[in-house]
């Protein structure tokens, strides 16, 4: 584990999660364009920079740099890449708004139960039910930014069936972060 001196240094890790916060800006700028061949360049960048939310935890674990500033920048970068992306693909009419809403909406929400406990000395982690709909929204997002059919694949219907089991994820790691909540005592105060 880090010590307090390591709190707040930018080591390699942290880097690599500055720099997915940092592709977000590039990816809106790549999806402002419906365009095949941009499409593709849009699905590999974020396939690249979605592995570096691997590399940078492998990393923080394999160099002892676990820190603070990590454990705030990972889910972040995490965060503002996928709904970076969902916001993008609506008015290209790649997902439905509505689903992009509730999904957000489960983000805010989570957030915010995690904030109000920590506020009161308690911590939710991260469940594997989370860990689950972060990867299974990177995965149906990769099929959706693609969009087009390639060699007789049509990714746009892979990525919506994908987006199918995505939002049952994370609805019901929602749901189970909520209950989780609720166990911590915090709205009575213990």
């Amino acid at each position: 584990m880090s010590t307090d001196s390591q709190a707040g240094s930018l080591n390699i890790p942290n880097s690599l999660s500055l720099v997915r916060i940092l592709m977000a800006p590039v990816l809106v700028v790549m999806l402002l364009s419906p365009e095949e061949t941009l499409s593709v360049v849009s699905a590999v960048v974020f396939v690249v920079v979605c592995m570096t939310d691997w590399l940078d935890g492998y990393l923080a674990r394999k160099m002892n740099q676990t820190t603070t500033l990590g454990k705030f920048l990972d889910p972040l970068a995490d965060k503002l890449l996928i709904t970076t992306a969902f916001i993008m693909l609506i008015p290209l009419g790649r997902v439905p708004a509505w689903v992009v809403a509730l999904m957000l909406g489960r983000e805010m929400a989570v957030t915010g139960l995690r904030a109000m406990a920590a506020s009161s000395g308690k911590v939710i982690s991260a469940s594997m039910l989370g860990k689950l709909k972060t990867v299974s929204q990177i995965v149906c997002l990769v099929p959706l930014i693609l969009h087009y059919s390639f060699y007789g694949v049509d990714f746009h219907a892979i990525g919506m069936l994908l987006l199918v089991i995505s939002f049952i994820l994370t609805i019901w790691s929602g749901v189970d972060y909520f209950v989780r909540f609720l166990k911590t005592d915090v709205l009575n105060g213990s």
